[in-house]
């Protein structure tokens, strides 16, 4: 690029403190980088030793270094007029001030120049002092203002590519040494430029990318030899010239949007945003969009259009009809270099356009008549289904149906509520109907949108339908009438008294069905009946007032009537009987007992006369005593003190303690007069000073109350019973533990002992019995060691028993028959035998016997040719025998 040349302009010789000029001009580029060095103003100090302070008319643009240098404070674009500011330095002692005007004019931009001008490397020298030793003036000359240097991004090189060389004019006299500092040559990222220490060549070793670097801040030095500072750092800055190398870029490849349907040309649908990395103040990252297609292309294929340059997307043409086209599909191009189709890059994102509902379809019946039956008393039914048809989009406000009725239901019989799947009308009712008043309604609809139509839009007639709706008749339960019936009667009236005729009506007028029949469904007291066929209600027993089943004089019964319909209904009625009060209770003393002093004074007893009646049939009472016996006046006075209480006391001065009845006759005031003689049971006793008894003890042990003595021997019988049942049952366990017992002394029993024998050989001949076996066990062991509980329970061991015969140890075999015989006659003869016709039980003698067989006892002769006469001289035990086998052949 062209590098203007470097002015500078001498100073005036003479030392004046303040700065050399008052307006300053500088040419600086037109981006402004927050941090940028713009220039340097020098401000002439004819005291070096003052400290002076700069400062900025905009400091929110512009800061002012300590060492003179101007930096941009933020990041701006200059306009093309010039930029004016004021800077100001102050000395810090004395606080003397000077100003100066800076001018800021924009670089103009590059027209062309020859190959040549643009790789001619310019120069730029090292400012330069020169002292007088001689004397304390100091002369200096101005510093220059450096321009940028302006390098294009992604330059093809060769590189390094030579961009300035920087001298100082004391490199004639002085071998000097150049180096450069900053971002980019020291500071990452490094190695970017590069300055040749001998010759001050600056080069740039690779490609630079605005994108990434906008601009480089680099320090140039001259020192000599040994490092010392030669000349006093310069500001180089080098701007990196943007290229178009970067495509628009969309933030989103897919943008939704919304336009309500019917919308107006020039409605906003929605704004489409593309970046360009390039700068965007250049025409590299200008943008421009358009639509390159749209899909659907109907109504018309130009339904929309954008703003070029924001990028606002609006309609164009009107038509837009979801029940058409619900949605468009739009390509959207954006292209830098201000839209320039040759030279910009371009890059494409896809617009959906969503065309949204709105209510300019009014619901329309399928049916201009709808029908629907319902029986009669009936609620919370569907009786018709109303189905509607809506080309909005559905379940949006704008297709949900509502249904008002418009006629034919004047008293809000039905209603009708909307499905909120199927959109339909359910007429529901919410009233019973009779049939006998209303046969059939004839109800007028109309359906309507949860909004409003849209402007211009009418309802159609489809929009209102008519629903004839038929009510059948069914049988409907009979009523009584009234409901509850009120009688008013006297109480006490006999059985069979009639009270009054409970009827119910069938409000069925329609059906053929017969009379209907009554019967009794509540009545406590069970004083009432009612006639099946004609309702007439007659009592059962009397009528009490006083009875538990009567609250507030009010006796409540409940009646049934059916009729025979299909199905059969049955409707119930409350009888109410408003007893009337008749003098029939006579009034009773209360409390029934008392205590009083044996003297005078003090012993008034206070007592309160009780009627189950009411008035006129109760109070106030009379009190008196009866002249029978003649000391109950003679010991008593009574005396009543108000309508329903009397005071009872001693007539004598003093009564022995002890318990005295008293009688007293009380009368009501009812007409007739009804009385009774209560017993008022008065404990007489010795009384302290306080009036209290002293020795109610003694008084209430000498006479118990009756209901003292009937609990006391409730509690006897109760403990008897319990006494009893206890014996009982100790005897019964002990029959049932005796039961289980042997009867025989358990050494004898051998039920739980085997018993080997040998072989028993070839017949009676071969053994040699042991016919002792056959003894009695007395004989082993005498009755008198035998324990308790192991005899006969039908034995009587108390009286002395007979002496049966005893067989010796080793008796003869012909003895058997004898000693049986003795035996027999024996057992014939025992007084405490039991009887012969009791179960005898025998001691168990074990599973088989040595004995021979008694067979040989039996006559050989046949059972049918034996006589058994001679069974009658066996004895009572055998009479039994006697009289089934002999007697003859009856």
């Amino acid at each position: 690029l062209f590098q203007a040349p470097i002015k500078a302009t001498c100073e005036d010789m003479s030392c004046k403190t303040g700065f050399p000029e008052d307006v300053h001009s500088a040419v600086v580029s037109r981006s402004v980088h927050g941090g940028q060095p713009l220039l340097n103003v020098k401000f002439r100090s004819c005291d070096g030793n003052k400290k002076i302070h700069f400062g900025s008319s905009e400091p929110e643009d512009f800061r002012v270094g300590e060492d003179g240098v101007v930096y941009a404070e933020r990041s701006f674009q200059l306009s093309a007029e010039p930029t004016e500011f004021v800077v100001s330095a102050q000395d810090k002692e004395t606080q003397q001030e000077w100003q100066m005007r800076v001018k800021l004019t924009p670089e103009p931009a590059f027209t062309g120049a020859s190959e040549k001008d643009q790789r001619k490397i310019e120069e730029i020298i090292f400012p330069w002092q020169q002292y007088k030793h001689s004397s304390p003036l100091k002369r200096q000359k101005r510093d220059w203002v450096i321009p940028p240097i302006n390098l294009p991004e992604n330059s093809k090189g060769p590189f390094p590519q030579e961009l300035v060389r920087i001298r100082s004019d004391r490199d004639k006299s002085l071998s000097l040494r150049y180096s450069v500092t900053g971002p980019g040559a020291d500071q990452p990222p490094t190695g970017i430029f590069i300055i040749n220490p001998i010759s001050g060549q600056l080069s740039v070793t690779k490609p630079l990318d605005r994108e990434q670097i906008a601009s480089f801040h680099l320090r140039a030095h001259a020192v000599d030899v040994n490092g010392n500072q030669v000349e006093n750092p310069i500001d180089i800055v080098i701007n990196v010239i943007d290229m178009n190398d970067n495509r628009p870029e969309f933030l989103h490849q897919v943008w939704n949007g919304t336009v309500p349907e019917g919308s107006k040309p020039g409605t906003y649908v929605m704004t489409v945003t593309a970046i360009d990395a390039d700068d965007p103040n250049a025409q590299n990252g200008m943008l421009r969009y358009r639509i390159l297609s749209q899909a659907p292309s109907s109504p018309s294929p130009n339904m929309f259009t954008i703003n070029n340059e924001t990028g606002d997307i609006i309609t164009v043409a009107a038509g837009l009809d979801r029940e058409k086209v619900q949605q468009y599909t739009l390509i959207i191009q954006a292209t830098d270099m201000e839209g320039n189709p040759t030279y910009g890059l371009s890059n494409t994102a896809t617009a959906v356009i969503a065309v949204t509902d709105v209510n300019d379809n009014p619901p329309e019946f399928t049916a201009m008549t709808f029908y629907g039956e319902v029986p009669e008393n009936r609620v919370d039914v569907i009786v018709a289904n109303l189905t509607v048809t809506d080309k909005d989009q559905p379940h949006t406000a704008a297709w949900n149906a509502m249904y008002r009725m418009t006629g034919g239901d004047p008293t809000g019989r039905f209603a009708i509520l909307t499905d909120p799947n199927s959109n339909d009308g359910l007429v529901t009712v919410v009233k019973p109907i009779d049939f006998e008043t209303n046969r059939m309604f004839v109800l007028t609809v109309a359906a309507e949108n949860q909004v409003p139509l849209a402007k211009g839009i009418q309802h159609p007639p489809q929009s209102t339908a008519t629903v004839s709706i038929t009510v059948i008749d069914v049988n409907e339960s009979p009523y009584f009438v009234p409901n509850p019936k009120l009688v008013r009667h006297e109480e006490g009236p006999m059985a069979g008294t009639m009270l009054t005729t409970f009827t119910a009506q069938d409000p069925d007028r329609y059906m053929q069905q017969t009379s209907l029949r009554y019967s009794k469904l509540s009545d406590p007291a069970n004083w009432l009946k009612i006639d099946p066929v004609n309702g007439q209600i007659t009592t059962t027993a009397i009528l009490d007032r006083e009875s538990i089943y009567v609250q507030n004089n009010m006796y409540n019964a409940t009646f049934l009537a059916s009729d025979n319909g299909i199905p059969p209904m049955s409707g119930t009625g409350t009888l109410q009987i408003y007893l009337l009060d008749i003098n029939d209770n006579a009034p009773q003393v209360h409390p029934k007992e008392a205590t009083t002093c044996e003297t005078l004074q003090p012993n008034a007893i206070n007592i309160t006369a009780v009627d189950p009646d009411i008035d006129p049939n109760a109070g106030p009472f009379a009190f008196e005593l009866p002249d029978t016996p003649a000391s109950i006046k003679r010991n008593w006075t009574i005396v009543r003190i108000s309508g329903d209480h009397a005071q009872l006391s001693l007539r004598i001065r003093f009564l022995e303690a002890g318990i005295y009845d008293v009688p007293i006759v009380i009368t009501d005031s009812g007409n007739p007069h009804a009385s009774s003689t209560s017993l008022l049971k008065v404990k007489v006793c010795q009384c302290d000073l306080n009036g209290d008894c002293t020795d109610v003890d003694r008084i209430v042990g000498a006479g118990l109350g009756t209901g003292a003595i009937i609990a006391i021997l409730l509690c006897i019988i109760i403990l008897l019973i319990l006494v009893l049942m206890f014996v009982v049952w100790m005897k019964r366990r002990d029959k049932e533990r005796q039961a289980k017992q042997l009867l025989i002394d358990p050494e004898d029993d051998v039920r739980d002992n085997i018993l080997k024998y040998d072989e028993e050989g070839g017949g009676e001949e071969d053994q040699d019995y042991d016919l002792s076996q056959l003894q009695q066990p007395d004989t082993v062991e005498p009755d008198a060691i035998k324990p308790v509980g192991i005899r006969r329970l039908d034995e009587r061991p108390i009286h002395a028993e007979p002496q049966y015969p005893v067989r010796s140890a080793a008796p003869h075999p012909g003895d058997i028959g004898d000693f049986i015989n003795e035996g027999l006659k024996a057992a014939d003869n025992d007084p405490t035998a039991p009887p012969y016709d009791s179960l005898l039980v025998f001691d168990y003698e074990g599973s088989g016997s040595t004995a021979g067989s008694l067979s040989s006892l039996n006559s050989s002769s046949s059972g049918g040719e034996q006589d058994y006469d001679y069974l009658n001289d066996w004895g009572p035990r055998f009479k039994k025998l006697a009289d089934m086998y002999g007697g003859g052949d009856d």
